[in-house]
């Protein structure tokens, strides 16, 4: 779930629950254009003010999503886990509107079966970190990996920034700007991993990896800063 900067991204949350309402406050806060609905107004009205187009109504009605600009979306979200024809429903909808991603919630195998086969991209559980999770894999840009040591040092693996292309290590000053110390590369995911030669100028076609504190490193990713 990679590819346009995060400014441009927009993404649709059909349902406010507990996740769904996670899903697109976390969006919001790097960004993203969220367009949220929800049938029930106070869980809309939460959330209103945090992202760009938070409506009550009925996400099982084309015309809603038509008119709230889901055929604009990059992604959509649907949230609910409970009602699996409302969330069949939702899929084929936002597949007649030109959605080019949709993720689903779902709380048992038989849903997921189901979703997966009227067509979603991916499907996630109902845990109540996934919404996180989500966020994290919808905000990436340069990060592939990440492997949590603790609360605040991960293993990252990422593609190298355009701005650092052709540069030495030397004179990025990762270590002060992005909190993170690089460990090796690889030529592509899967390899085994090389050091680094500090004296040669980074190419484009690697992948790098670092230990890094995780909040921070993120963030520099998820707001297209790296």
């Amino acid at each position: 779930m990679r590819g346009v900067q995060n400014e441009e991204k927009i993404v649709g949350v059909l349902g406010l629950g507990i996740f769904g309402e996670r899903v697109a406050t976390e969006l919001s806060e790097y960004g993203c254009e969220v367009i949220a609905i929800d049938t029930d107004a106070a869980k809309v009205q939460k959330i209103s003010e945090q992202v760009t187009n938070a409506t009550i109504g009925d996400f099982t009605d084309i015309e809603l999503l038509r008119n709230v600009g889901i055929n604009n979306c990059d992604v959509v979200v649907i949230a609910t886990g409970t009602h699996l024809e409302s969330a069949v429903l939702a899929v084929m909808h936002c597949k007649k509107l030109g959605v080019p991603q949709i993720v689903a919630k779902a709380r048992s195998l038989m849903f997921e079966d189901v979703l997966y086969e009227v067509g979603v991209s991916a499907v996630v559980a109902p845990e109540r970190d996934s919404g996180h999770r989500l966020a994290s894999k919808i905000l990436r840009n340069k990060i592939d990996e990440v492997l949590r040591l603790d609360d605040d040092t991960s293993i990252i693996e990422f593609e190298i920034p355009e701005a650092w292309i052709g540069k030495l290590l030397t004179n990025l000053d990762l270590r002060r700007k992005y909190e993170i110390n690089l460990i090796g590369q690889r030529s592509e995911r899967g390899e085994n991993l090389t050091g680094i030669n500090i004296a040669e100028p980074l190419s484009e076609d690697v992948i790098l990896v670092g230990i890094a504190n995780t909040h921070t490193f993120e963030k520099f990713d998820y707001l297209g800063q790296l």
